[in-house]
């Protein structure tokens, strides 16, 4: 036995590194969905008219640093938005007027939430409800709009000199 051991102690290191980046491959994907959302987060819910490109575990952020993670999202019936549950830090003390926006971070970067914090003195607790909300923009349609020319103001011809229209 101690023979076949020193024969393949390098296939045996390999697997117990295959075995290792398994673990952590899998510890990441469950903090990366939000499965691993602390237990004490503060969890609040966020009415969006659109949030594409936001998944469970995207990024919540107060001033680009990360204080949370989507949790769920569910179409609310009533209203037809998306109701987003933000698993927030309890450590940070977001004003329950706070607005959310959700924002890239650039042109090819992910979308994320940014909280936009107000000045109330009360901080946001378990099950409110953030209304003050901005949804994703749709980049393609924006950029479909300016090669195709619609959405440009319509402005009348101006008259050539002489009287006479073009």
């Amino acid at each position: 036995m101690k023979t076949l051991l020193r024969e393949n102690v390098g296939e045996a290191l390999v697997g117990l590194l295959v075995v290792a980046l398994a673990v952590w491959f899998v510890l990441f994907a469950w903090n990366r969905t939000g499965g691993g959302a602390s237990a004490d987060a503060i969890r609040v819910t966020a009415l969006f008219p659109n949030a594409s490109g936001i998944n469970v575990g995207t990024d919540v952020r107060v001033a680009g640093l990360k204080v949370g993670t989507v949790a769920e999202q569910r179409l609310d019936p009533q209203t037809y938005q998306v109701a987003v549950t933000l698993a927030i830090d309890p450590q940070v003390k977001v004003p329950s007027d706070s607005s959310a926006a959700i924002t890239s971070e650039g042109f090819l970067g992910g979308n994320f939430i940014a909280l936009l914090p107000g000045g109330s003195e009360t901080p946001l607790k378990n099950g409110d409800t953030i209304i003050d909300t901005q949804g994703a923009v749709d980049l393609m349609s924006m950029i479909g709009q300016f090669v195709n020319g619609t959405g440009k103001s319509e402005e009348p011809a101006a008259a050539a000199p002489g009287g006479a229209t073009p």
